[in-house]
């Protein structure tokens, strides 16, 4: 199973699977999801956007 780190900006804001990390901020599996495209890359910049980073274990 896949764990993440999901930041914004700096800020840890949530670390575990993709479930886990959706259930901790309040949002869905895909929006987790969504963070770490490319697309979500292109379109945000700045100190807020939030990334998505696999863990190695």
């Amino acid at each position: 199973m896949k764990r993440y780190e999901l930041y914004k900006g700096y800020e840890l804001l949530a670390v575990g699977t993709v479930a886990e990390i959706a259930q901790q901020v309040g949002v869905k599996k895909g929006t987790v999801r969504f963070y770490k495209s490319p697309v979500y890359q292109k379109r945000v910049k700045g100190e807020n956007t939030r990334m998505l980073m696999e863990v190695d274990e």
